[in-house]
């Protein structure tokens, strides 16, 4: 390049965009591997499966702590019941949790690190109630 001066213009190596995916720190290296992600696939749909996977573990909260427990004295106090619907919910709510985090950092969103948190926060809820509905079955 020419500058108004007639002077040429050098551009230092480090100055050049090179087209490709943003190179990564070593704890998203490691989230990426540990979540078996491959290189960018595009742009998913984060935001859908994040409200999905969220609606889903709610719905497990509440069926544990207000409609099973309403339910219960006109149910017959069934204390199958609750477990029993509580398992399958909460395992399908984790398998969710753990898309919405892969969909996060398949998308390289700069909220990842943040959504990953409270997710993990969610999954440990969750499991410990899936924990405890497997014991109350046993």
């Amino acid at each position: 390049m020419e500058a108004s001066s007639g002077a040429m213009l050098e551009i230092a190596p480090e100055q050049v965009l090179v087209d490709g995916p943003a190179p990564y720190g070593a704890a998203d290296r490691l989230a990426r591997r540990a979540l078996r992600i491959q290189a960018s696939q595009g742009q998913p749909e984060v935001y859908n499966i994040f409200s999905s996977s969220m609606a889903l573990s709610a719905t497990r909260c509440l069926l544990s702590y207000i409609v099973f427990p309403v339910l219960a004295p006109w149910l017959g106090a069934l204390p199958a019941v609750g477990p029993a619907v509580g398992i399958p919910v909460g395992a399908l709510a984790l398998v969710f949790d753990v898309r919405a985090i892969r969909r996060f950092f398949q998308a390289n969103h700069r909220w990842r690190w943040v959504a990953a948190s409270l997710y993990l926060v969610v999954m440990v809820m969750v499991a410990a109630l899936v924990v405890r509905d497997i014991a109350l079955l046993a």
